[in-house]
Order: structure tokens, then C-alpha cells, then sequence
């Protein structure tokens, strides 16, 4: 029996293979946000009929990274929050509170420490997503100590022409610029997914003719492959955002696909199935 009560709280760590390639959910918090932000009225009137709302009404979001291990090797995709909390009355509206700190806990848990990751690959460079990486102690070293950092070329770009210089300066020197289809680690190929942000990035892992997508910001809540077209008032460019958001449904109704929703509560591993209840809209099936 399911527990619903998952759509509704943050992630605990779970893992899934996908070929020879294991993966895992690395909780570094979590993060609330309004249907609204997500879909004005019509996302608001839908999210009150599921599971999806914590008490406060809001849509209860995680934030972490996915950790893919393959032999002795390991990377990361994105670096959760980092050590920190911002209240509610703090955030941009539509938005609750988001809470990190927990990422390097959850890694040990997982019997991996920050320094022997090879590689870092950012979805995209908002805060929440970079976190722990531009995150120095007081000798300057961040805790990824042997890893290189990706990003793409468009990301990375606008992002360093809007930060503190000297927070570029400690992302820059270890990043490295990914293209479109390029393999970053064995089985991790990129995949361009702009429109959240300039340079926003999927990642695709691939094994023994299974798949998943690592899909960052393209969604941010299940209840958004109901209706494509909601997406988050932050999107950079909305009609990009719609674009990749369709593309990334179109991809996940291959069956050999699953996906990986970063900030999707305790349901961050699944594949896409039919609604039952209305015939013609998508919905979110858990995988673990």
C-alpha cells in the first residue's frame, strides 16, 4: 500500500539502478511552494483535490542532489542549498520557507564522502541547486575538494554576470563547460533544456537499455504534467520553459524511461502514466 502522506513531506534517501549504474536521492532540505507560483488559480484549484499540500498549503518541495555511482566511480548532479535556512517572510512570493544543511550527512549515510566525488554537474546555478559548491570554509575550500564542476556555456554566462565575483571566482576555477549531447561521466550525457533558466541542463543516464532523466527545474511538482503549460514565476524565458516542459513529457513516455524530480517531495524517482480519473492528462507514477 502506498503512502500518500509522500506527496506531501521531503525526500528520505532512496535509490534505484538503472542498468549497471546505481542512483541516488542525496537530501540536503526542503523547500514550500504555492500552487500558485506554479500555475495561478487553475494550478491552486488542482492541487486541493490531491495529496500534494503540506498544512500550511503548500506544495512541499525537497532539495538535495542525485548521486550516480558506476564501479567505484561517483558524481553529482546539483549540490542542494548548502548549510543555511531562509524563513518564509524572507523568500519571493508564492514561495514558503527552504531549508538545507543536511547534504553531507546524507552522503555519509550513503557510505560516499565529498571528496572522493570526480565530477558536479549543475542543472542550472540558482542557489538552491548550487549550494554546497560555492559553500568555502574558512580556508577557502569547498567540501567536493577533487571534483570538477559543469555547466553550460549559456548558464554559466549569465549567472557569473549577476553574482558576487567572488563566488564566481570559486565556481569558475573548477568548471567546465558541457555541451549539448556530451558525455560527462560513464552512461551521463547532457541534454539542453533552457527556459527556467538561460542554460538550464538535463542530464540522462543510461545502462543495460535502461534510462533515466534528471530533469532539475523543468518541473518543479508532480501536479505540472497535468498541464504543461504551468510553470514556476521564476522562469526565465516561459515560452522555452513550456517547450522543454513538453519535450521532457514526450521523452518520459518512452517505457524504458524514468524521471528524477529534484524538488518533488518523497516521490523524486518515477514514470509517467495515465490519469484514470480524467482520460487525457498525465500523471506521476512513483518508482520506489
Amino acid at each position: 500500500m502506498f503512502d500518500t502522506s509522500r506527496w506531501a513531506r521531503q525526500s528520505g534517501i532512496r535509490s534505484v539502478n538503472v542498468g549497471e549504474i546505481r542512483v541516488s536521492y542525496v537530501l540536503d532540505g526542503m523547500v514550500q511552494m504555492h500552487p500558485q507560483w506554479l500555475g495561478g488559480s487553475a494550478a491552486q484549484d488542482f492541487a486541493a483535490g490531491t495529496d500534494c499540500l503540506d498544512r500550511e498549503g503548500y506544495l512541499a518541495g525537497s532539495v538535495g542532489g542525485m548521486l550516480i555511482e558506476y564501479g567505484e566511480r561517483r558524481m553529482l548532479i546539483d549540490a542542494g542549498f548548502g548549510s543555511r535556512r531562509v524563513p518564509a517572510h524572507l523568500m519571493p512570493h508564492g514561495l514558503g520557507r527552504i531549508d538545507g544543511g543536511s547534504l553531507m550527512v546524507s552522503l555519509r549515510q550513503l557510505g560516499v564522502g565529498p571528496g572522493q566525488l570526480e565530477a558536479v554537474a549543475f542543472t542550472h546555478l540558482h542557489d538552491d541547486h548550487l549550494g554546497w559548491a560555492a559553500q568555502a570554509d574558512a580556508t577557502g575550500q569547498v567540501p567536493f575538494s577533487r571534483a570538477t564542476y559543469f555547466a553550460s556555456e549559456a548558464e554559466w554566462g549569465w549567472w557569473r554576470s549577476g553574482t558576487d565575483p567572488r563566488r564566481a571566482e570559486l565556481v569558475g576555477k573548477r568548471l567546465s563547460v558541457v555541451r549539448d549531447g556530451q558525455e560527462i561521466f560513464p552512461g551521463v550525457t547532457a541534454w539542453s533544456t533552457p527556459g527556467h533558466t538561460p542554460g538550464h541542463t538535463a542530464y540522462v543516464v543510461e545502462s543495460g537499455g535502461q534510462r533515466l532523466i534528471a530533469f532539475g527545474d523543468v518541473m518543479h511538482s508532480p501536479i505540472q504534467f497535468a498541464e504543461p503549460n504551468w510553470g514556476s514565476a521564476n522562469d526565465f524565458d516561459r515560452a522555452q520553459a513550456v517547450a522543454s516542459r513538453r519535450a521532457l513529457v514526450a521523452e518520459l513516455g518512452d517505457e524504458k524511461t524514468i524521471g528524477f524530480g529534484i524538488h518533488f517531495a518523497d516521490v523524486v524517482f518515477g514514470s509517467l502514466t495515465g490519469d484514470e480519473d480524467e482520460p487525457g492528462r498525465l500523471r506521476w507514477q512513483p518508482s520506489v
